[in-house]
């Protein structure tokens, strides 16, 4: 792996304007790519230079997980399941351990993966009790005819299918507890922001791509957002590419966010980064309270990364050699 430092000047010098252009010009074939966030929002001034390398420091860790699977030529899918767990398990993201608290003062948590050779997809959503929601995603699409299980249906499945149980206060944090705080204050407001997720391409040219997250900090009790909707915050196919969304989740419903990249490459024949910044900039960035961004992975390897935010945390590495880690725009 290059040297870190090297990683974070890439990073920053591809990404200045909230958008990435790989140095592999668009249309040479990779064999694997992959890119990961843990959210976007937030203003750059309030995070401190510890608090940026502390992420980047996890963001890198979980981009080598991936990474790894899929040096070894394993499944695209086994690589986003595979991130998303290790950030579920992380504290500093909103999905799993650390996700945001509920107006209810409950922590409930959606999570959805998409399998783009076949388009298949599970998702899950209301969850209080599954520690790592993703892999419960993944058995609802592996394991049953159905795509979307919620509340005490999808706990109850998880269990029956040896999902680790926990807790609720298993996923508080400190932090998470203050915020809640803050929002029943009204010094705060809760924040759309958040999530965490995962795309990659492996090399037998399969796509995937697996999305998890706690939500909005002080959500309404049976709040859902855009991430288990497929085709809002999370969708694959391996005609066109693969999409894990972050931001204000009752816009990228509205929109179907991660579908409309797809089917405007499908369709009308747009490059992958055009796609990206049609959705987000004259789609997403128009629309009241907007805010976010998507990480995609094409099938042949072409990353983009478009946030209209000043921060989101992501990463991305390709076979070619070339990677990078940033927080900042």
């Amino acid at each position: 792996m290059k040297n870190l430092s090297i990683c974070f000047c890439i990073a920053i010098g591809f990404l200045s304007i909230g958008v990435i252009s790989c140095s592999q010009p668009e249309g040479g074939q990779q064999e694997w790519a992959i890119a990961l966030h843990g959210g976007a929002g937030g203003s750059a001034a309030s995070i401190t230079p510890e608090r940026e390398t502390l992420y980047k420091e996890h963001l890198t860790a979980a981009l080598q997980i991936g990474k790894e699977i899929l040096m070894k030529g394993e499944a695209a899918l086994d690589a986003v399941e595979a991130v998303v767990r290790y950030l579920e398990d992380c504290p500093l993201f909103n999905a799993g351990h650390g996700a945001v608290v509920s107006a209810e003062g409950k922590h409930e948590l959606d999570a959805a993966i998409m399998d783009g050779s076949n388009l298949m997809a599970g998702a899950i959503a209301g969850v209080t009790d599954i520690k790592n929601p993703i892999s419960t995603a993944r058995m609802v699409m592996e394991r049953t005819p159905h795509v979307l299980l919620m509340g005490v249906g999808a706990s109850s499945f998880a269990k029956a299918n040896g999902a680790e149980i926990v807790p609720n206060e298993y996923f508080s944090t400190p932090a998470r507890l203050e915020q809640i705080r803050r929002i029943r204050e009204r010094t705060e407001e809760g924040s759309p922001m958040g999530t965490v997720g995962c795309v990659a391409l492996d090399n037998k040219g399969n796509l995937a791509a697996a999305t998890s997250t706690g939500g909005m900090g002080g959500k309404m009790w049976g709040r859902v957002g855009d991430v288990p909707i497929i085709g809002a915050g999370t969708y694959a196919n391996n005609n066109t590419v693969a999409i894990s969304g972050t931001g204000h989740g009752e816009l990228w419903i509205r929109q179907v966010v991660a579908y409309q990249v797809s089917a405007l490459m499908e369709y009308k024949g747009f490059s992958l980064q055009d796609a990206a910044n049609e959705v987000i900039w004259n789609k997403i960035d128009k629309m009241e309270g907007s805010g976010g961004g998507i990480i995609c992975v094409d099938k042949r390897g072409n990353v983009a990364l478009v946030f209209d935010t000043e921060m989101m945390h992501r990463a991305w590495a390709q076979s070619s050699g070339d990677w990078g880690v940033a927080v900042i725009k």
